[in-house]
């Protein structure tokens, strides 16, 4: 991996206006790279690409929409976070510990968790639609 240029931990702290807020972009673009690395967050974002123009074509109101969508980019979110925890626990050492597993296990039920309510939404949608063609 090449060198990343360092900065003071301060820097974004003291920054203002619309520099604080590219700055804040770009340490977010560089987020969803490091994502984009992890298998996991690839495959959700992949299936996003598929299934947010979906959500306009089968949610029926905008609240439908914004529910099909919202679950969508809500399990990628989850996915970014749970990531974080499994980094910043690997960065402190690779020896097993019971914490350390606790903080792992505990991100990967809240990435399930946002798994099963993407699906819940999707499946009760699907369902709506389907059956009301019949």
């Amino acid at each position: 991996m090449p060198q990343e240029k360092q900065e003071s931990p301060l820097a974004q702290k003291q920054r203002r206006g619309l520099s604080r807020v590219w700055h804040a972009f770009g340490y977010s673009m560089a987020g969803l790279r490091a994502g984009w690395s992890e298998t996991a967050f690839r495959q959700e974002a992949i299936l996003a690409l598929l299934m947010l123009p979906l959500a306009f074509w089968l949610g029926r109101t905008w609240i439908e929409v914004a529910a099909l969508a919202g679950s969508v980019v809500l399990v990628m979110v989850v996915e970014l976070l749970n990531t974080g925890i499994e980094t910043a626990v690997d960065r402190i050492g690779p020896e097993w510990h019971a914490l350390s597993k606790r903080a792992k296990d505990m991100g990967s039920a809240a990435v399930l968790l946002s798994l099963l309510l993407c699906a819940g939404i999707w499946g009760a949608a699907l369902w709506h639609h389907f059956s009301s063609l019949t």
